[in-house]
């Protein structure tokens, strides 16, 4: 196998008495879509910022193009793209305006970026909103422009922070379809998202973070065969509780989050001949999924912001 173009080993981060970022290592080939998943306050966003040089780890090495970080990040940073959480477009400039003044960050001659221009235009959707403002821009095509922007210097990399966060389920479809298209062209992403969907559906790899840590990689569909039963059977009204202590046993594992009862199974048929002929209640019947891989890593119980 080639060389990763992208490294992180043994990285370490604390603020305070808080070890936001503990012993973590990650590798990214060329052409690969790493998706980072955990709770709110797993280390997410504080890696990324690692990454680019804005915030300094404590412990641990980081190497993008063989160029060792924040040591050589300026020089890295010509080979990376960048979409954070929060737009950061200029509101006083046009959407081609923030094209062509992020393309001079990087010192690229002016003929190149307008060359560029129009082709981010069209692959952002925004061909006709090349005059408009920011401010006079729907939040769906905000996160298009800004993933247009991180393209102007044709990165190999792409650092991409909850890229989806906000959006209506039409503008969510579209960032993904271009995002595909990327992936297509050879590009290589580092995502990180709360959306499980959004990481099956876009992840070659994916790493499950929590309090810091990773504690579960692999392929998608490979970490739900390893840590899950294969069906799903949602049980849900008042009686769904009662319903779970009396049957428990029909199910491999059972969970319950206010009135729904979760039947982890393998074979689900027993449960499914007796739930048809119990009218009290309600029930969906599903293949597991990446959700379910996620509350059982880490949990139902909701974070706080870290």
């Amino acid at each position: 196998m080639p060389d990763p173009i992208f490294r992180i080993a043994k990285l370490h981060k604390r603020f305070g008495d808080n070890l936001v970022v503990d012993d973590l290592s990650l590798e990214i080939q060329a052409g690969e879509c790493l998706g980072v998943i955990g709770p709110n306050g797993a280390g997410k966003t504080t890696t990324i910022r690692m990454c680019l040089g804005q915030t300094a780890p404590d412990g641990g090495h980081i190497e993008a193009f063989g160029l060792p970080i924040p040591a050589k990040v300026r020089e890295a940073k010509k080979r990376i793209g960048v979409v954070t959480q929060f737009d950061s477009l200029d509101p006083d400039f046009t959407c081609a305006e923030n094209l062509r003044v992020y393309g001079r960050y990087f010192g690229l001659p002016l003929a190149t970026i307008e060359a560029r221009i129009p082709k981010l235009l069209e692959f952002s959707a925004l061909q006709a909103k090349a005059g408009a403002r920011p401010g006079e821009l729907s939040g769906g095509m905000k996160r298009r422009l800004s993933l247009g922007r991180a393209l102007i210097n044709d990165p190999d990399l792409l650092l991409l922070d909850e890229p989806t966060t906000g959006l209506d389920p039409q503008a969510r479809h579209l960032m993904w379809e271009r995002l595909q298209n990327l992936m297509q062209q050879g590009k290589s992403i580092l995502l990180t998202t709360h959306f499980m969907d959004e990481a099956e559906r876009l992840c070659d790899r994916l790493i499950v973070l929590d309090h810091g840590r990773k504690i579960a990689e692999g392929t998608p569909r490979g970490l739900i065969r390893e840590h899950l039963e294969t069906d799903v059977i949602e049980v849900y009204s008042e009686g769904a509780k009662a319903l779970a202590q009396r049957h428990a046993a029909m199910a491999e594992r059972v969970e319950t989050s206010g009135e729904t009862s979760f039947f982890y199974l393998r074979d689900p048929k027993p449960l499914l001949q007796l739930l048809s002929t119990d009218h009290s209640v309600r029930y969906l019947h599903r293949p597991a999924n990446l959700e379910d891989l996620f509350l059982k890593l880490t949990g139902r119980q909701i974070r706080d912001d870290a």
